[in-house]
């Protein structure tokens, strides 16, 4: 009996020993498993926070487009007022060169024609 009962303590030992060891072992598995819900609770914050900024980018790209749209229209009414003005500045100076050859011919026109006066005048006075 007393074999039998050094047997029993014995393995009595052993179960707690093991059972020391496991507890020691689940210890170390919560304390691994608290860590890695730690590393997934920053790693979702983290992903929520690029999320938002992913969103606030997206928002402001958006704006920015809107406003190059904008430039961009503006821009071709000020090239079309542009053209139009170039057209009507074009055909004025057209214009103001006609009426310069104009005003030419008229100045040669009178000096010819002072010319034959100043020469019908001096004929006149001769006679």
């Amino acid at each position: 009996l007393q074999k039998e009962l050094l047997k029993y303590k014995q393995e009595a030992r052993n179960l707690q020993g093991i059972k020391d060891a496991l507890q020691q072992r689940l210890v170390q598995q919560d304390a691994s498993v608290l860590q890695l819900k730690q590393e997934l609770l920053r790693a979702n914050m983290d992903k929520e926070e690029l999320h938002n900024q992913n969103v606030d980018l997206q928002r402001k790209v958006e704006e920015r487009n809107r406003l190059l749209a904008e430039y961009k229209k503006e821009l071709c009414q000020k090239d079309r007022h542009l053209q139009q003005h170039q057209a009507k500045l074009d055909e004025m100076l057209r214009q103001l060169s006609e009426a310069s050859y104009q005003q030419v011919d008229l100045e040669r026109e009178l000096e010819h024609k002072e010319a034959l006066l100043a020469h019908c005048m001096k004929r006149e006075a001769e006679e």
